[in-house]
């Protein structure tokens, strides 16, 4: 069995990860004593012994999509978004006065390919403007995205806006980067589960589990509940255009 919540789990907040499993495998009644960390998140998404975990919209609709089952999406009270959704937020230096038409003629930083946040959206939001970006670095993560922009080896960024407000409570990258512009919100990272377990189960554990959080582990994970959003749309959301 396995369990992994390596989505947002950056260092200060394993702690409380670990206490919202625990809970989670006390309501389910089974599960893994532990998360599962620096496993690949290929190999943990499309294992049949999957128990619970993350993943991020753009896997799901490109390549999970009938390989998994949907547990839910959390709630994490963004700003400017519904419920069980999040948005994209472009970072620019703060020395740097261009607005985004300008950015985009520079080089954009991204974690990855199939990132929705970091990726798709941003892409598909310049899109809308006319724009693409001039060149881009492939960074391998938010953080690394962020700190890319900061240090000078890229002009611009999208993160997540969890991260975004992960990052200015535990990092010192936000006194370097502005926010710049904002993408459409879109349906955020789902818990997903192995096609043979039991899904209604798991969510019921998940949702109690949130519940019952501490105040405190509750504030630090940004959880406020567990949303249920039909796959479709996910499955509906766009794609950026091939070159």
């Amino acid at each position: 069995m396995i369990a992994m919540l390596g989505m947002y789990d950056m260092p200060p907040l394993q702690d409380a990860n670990d206490r919202f499993w625990a809970l989670i495998r006390t309501h389910l009644g089974f599960g893994p004593d532990h998360l599962t960390r620096d496993a690949d998140m290929w190999d943990v998404w499309l294992s049949p012994d999957l128990t619970f975990t993350q993943t991020c919209g753009m896997p799901y609709r490109t390549r999970l999509h009938g390989k998994v089952q949907l547990v839910g999406t959390p709630d994490y009270g963004l700003e400017g978004c519904p419920p069980g959704y999040y948005r994209s937020i472009f970072l620019a230096r703060k020395d740097d006065p261009r607005d985004l038409d300008a950015l985009s003629a520079g080089t954009f930083a991204y974690n990855d390919h199939l990132s929705q946040s970091g990726w798709a959206a941003p892409l598909v939001h310049l899109a809308a403007l006319g724009h693409r970006p001039n060149t881009t670095v492939e960074t391998g993560g938010h953080a690394r995205s962020a700190d890319a922009v900061a240090n000078g080896r890229a002009d611009f960024a999208a993160l997540d806006a969890l991260t975004w407000e992960l990052l200015k409570t535990h990092s010192d990258l936000s006194t370097f980067l502005r926010e710049v512009d904002v993408t459409k919100p879109t349906p955020a990272l789902p818990y997903i589960t192995a096609c043979g377990q039991d899904a209604p189960g798991i969510t019921h554990a998940v949702r109690s589990a949130i519940d019952n959080l501490s105040a405190s582990d509750r504030k630090m994970l940004h959880l406020r509940g567990l949303i249920k959003i039909p796959a479709g749309d996910y499955l509906s959301v766009a794609n950026p255009t091939p070159d």
